[in-house]
């Protein structure tokens, strides 16, 4: 690793040393306490009783002060002591073998006392430390497994960074070559400058294994995935190359790598997902492919197979027999010609390429135009209108809605039984109209209601019904291109029924290209 250190600053000094200051005066407070309270006891204990009560000022020293300052304790109390309490009182005393092993022995015994009781508080931290890091790395790998895009990664990783640290961050991850800020601080203002220098870390972030330190304010550890460096975690924070806390150095490192695991892991799922649509889509090609292929095929095999016949063997065909094949065969091209009318329609409405003529039309002539236009098809078929009263005209395509009713009648005929009536119901709710094509039908499994919208889609249907799976795309764009909506559904009562809601105010799309 490459560390750029500028060494401690002006601001750092000073406050080292007053930090040293007040634990040494708190040092000789509490050794000015433990006299006092000596001189208190001293004529009810022994005076080599006296020294526990230093003792006890060392070790409550060593638990709140640092190392010097306990020491400090250590030292003062063993002479404060010789100096009071060892004959001749008030003068030191070093002469005494007694006196003098009983000083060295209480020196000894409160640097080791010290020393352990401060290594037994460093650890308590230390795992205190590590007990709060864990329980954060923890949400974070909690916040970051719901994460759905780069930009919740960052967010949660910055979130963490902030509640754990104390220090504003910032997350630069690379998108189309260049590294950009994804993710900040509140408070946290990037300077060209400090950008300069980030550029410059995730640069070199490919030959280091961990952060770099820049001056005294910019820590900046890279995001990595297995393949590359992706992106730069930066910290803004007063530290030095030496004096960053290690936890904290250990924390950064941490979150940096479950953000680059993270980041992979929504990466592999969006090329998965990539891939899965490129693949569907290709699949449904080959089978609109197909599915136009057998639709175009099949009626232009039976028109060739009904003029050979009559070509063939017409001399020997009676009359009714050569009507009939005739008939088949206007039958199919009548088929064929719908069908590539409905897919010119759809090819046009995808290509935006249909421009509605709005109007303002009767509710009641739309219906009578698409019956009109089903009359022959509907043929001693019952077909029951409820229409309300009052109904207002409504803005839209006649030509285009007509062409819609007539393919949702269509639909209703060819998948409910010929002794069952179809309905076809209107009437106006909170400034749409609502109109609505109910058949008497088996309906439509409820996982299919949404899919039958889309283009070729067939829902699996009893032999012998034709249909090219256009008609209700064709009305989905239509009814779309009005500003309005339709939908399926399956009524509880049996059958299926098919609404569509026009707005009654023309809508600012409508007239547009659709």
């Amino acid at each position: 690793m490459r560390e750029q250190t500028m060494g401690f600053t002006l601001q750092q000094i000073q406050h080292a040393a007053s930090s040293r200051f007040v634990h040494h005066l708190a040092a000789l407070i509490a050794l000015g306490a433990a006299t006092v309270l000596c001189e208190l006891l001293s004529p009810f204990l022994l005076h080599i009783n006296l020294l526990m009560i230093y003792l006890v000022t060392v070790v409550i020293a060593a638990l709140n002060l640092h190392l010097q300052s306990a020491l400090v304790t250590v030292v003062g109390g063993a002479l404060i002591y010789n100096y009071l309490y060892i004959a001749p009182r008030y003068a030191f005393n070093f002469e005494e073998k007694e006196y003098l092993a009983t000083f060295f022995g209480f020196l000894v015994t409160g640097v080791v006392i010290s020393s352990l009781t401060k290594h037994t508080r460093d650890k308590g931290m230390m795992l205190e430390l590590r007990e709060a890091e864990t329980a954060n790395l923890y949400e974070l790998s909690r916040k970051l497994a719901a994460a759905c895009t780069s930009q919740d990664i960052a967010d949660a990783v910055i979130n963490t960074i902030e509640g754990c640290s104390k220090n504003r961050a910032a997350l630069f991850l690379e998108i189309d070559g260049r590294l950009r800020q994804t993710a900040t601080s509140s408070d946290l203002l990037i300077t060209q400058e400090q950008r300069q220098l980030i550029t410059k870390a995730f640069k070199e972030a490919a030959t280091s294994e961990s952060g770099y330190q820049y001056g005294n304010s910019l820590y900046c550890e890279p995001i990595r995935t297995p393949s590359r460096v992706i992106g730069i975690l930066v910290i803004n924070a007063e530290w030095s190359q030496e004096s960053t806390p290690d936890h904290h150095r250990r924390l950064i490192a941490s979150c940096a790598d479950q953000a680059g695991m993270a980041l992979e892991r929504v990466r592999l799922v969006h090329e998965t997902e990539l891939a899965n649509n490129e693949m569907a889509r290709q699949k449904l090609e080959r089978a609109l492919l197909n599915s136009v292929s057998h639709d175009l095929r099949t009626p232009l095999a039976t028109i060739t197979g009904v003029i050979s016949s009559v070509l063939d063997e017409g001399e020997l065909l009676d009359s009714w027999t050569r009507n009939e094949l005739l008939e088949n065969a206007r039958a199919e091209a009548e088929r064929l010609n719908c069908f590539v009318g409905k897919l010119l329609d759809i090819t046009r409405l995808q290509a935006h390429a249909v421009v509605l003529k709005i109007e303002l039309c009767d509710v009641q002539d739309l219906i009578g135009c698409a019956l009109t236009a089903m009359q022959r098809l509907l043929q001693g078929r019952q077909v029951q209108i409820s229409q309300a009263e009052g109904l207002p005209l409504v803005p839209m395509d006649m030509v285009l809605m007509n062409q819609v009713l007539v393919n949702l009648l269509d639909n209703a005929h060819k998948y409910s039984p010929p002794d069952r009536p179809i309905q076809i119901a209107a009437r106006c709710n909170e400034g749409q109209l609502v109109l609505q094509v109910i058949d008497q039908g088996p309906g439509v499994p409820e996982h299919e209601l949404v899919k039958i919208f889309d283009k070729f889609y067939r829902i699996a249907i009893p032999e012998g019904i034709k249909g090219t799976g256009l008609g209700l795309s064709i009305c989905h764009g239509i009814v779309e291109a009005h500003g309005g909506s339709i939908y399926a559904e399956n009524l509880q009562s049996g059958g299926f029924c098919i609404t569509i809601h026009l707005p009654l105010q023309q809508s600012n799309h409508a007239g547009d290209a659709a």
